[in-house]
């Protein structure tokens, strides 16, 4: 592929690396010419990268395997996740399932993202529901809108939610922003 048809979410090599597109721009200046603007993750290292191509330049786009699985119990610092059509079961370091931790419920489904047999990323669904377990009771006569509280569900994870959301709720919850959405 060219460099001008990058987009969000595309994987290619780089310099002996493999990168997936985190965000990108084509800058097409008043003197000179065009370029590319983008940001890049490593899917082995997770580090970032900005970097510029000419639109004309090669990329090698290159294949990452997503497998849905079920996440099944932890064992220490180990998570189990099982896949859901071969009901092999997979054994992933607490490192690679960080970013997740305070959505990841018991008999969740998930994808799980390989490069070459190197898991490097597991991906919950969009929208999740946790059951409050902590919260302050809300103060009366408080209506205003956009006052919020924090309130710690069920994963052990803070969020802050509205100030009407008791303990016993659920509620649902955008796994890319870590923001409430609504009670369910």
């Amino acid at each position: 592929m060219q460099a001008g048809e990058i987009r969000k979410g595309v994987t290619f090599e780089y310099d002996n690396q493999v990168y997936t597109v985190v965000d990108f721009m084509h800058v097409k200046p008043g003197k000179g010419s065009a370029f590319v603007r983008t940001t890049l993750k490593n899917v082995i290292t997770g580090k970032n990268l900005q970097t510029t191509f000419n639109p004309n330049e090669k990329l090698e786009e290159t294949q990452v395997d997503v497998v849905e699985m079920q996440y099944l119990y932890a064992d220490g610092d180990n998570y189990v996740f099982m896949n859901t059509e071969t009901y092999e079961q997979m054994e992933l370091n607490k490192d690679i399932v960080a970013d997740i931790l305070q959505y990841l419920q018991d008999n969740m489904i998930v994808k799980v993202r390989s490069y070459k047999g190197t898991v490097f990323a597991v991906e919950p669904p969009t929208f999740v529901e946790l059951e409050v377990t902590y919260t302050e009771p809300g103060i009366k006569g408080a209506t205003s809108t956009g006052q919020t509280k924090p309130a710690t569900v069920d994963t052990g994870a803070t969020f802050q939610v509205p100030i009407f959301v008791e303990i016993g709720d659920k509620i649902r919850v955008d796994t890319r922003t870590g923001e409430y959405m609504e009670r369910v």
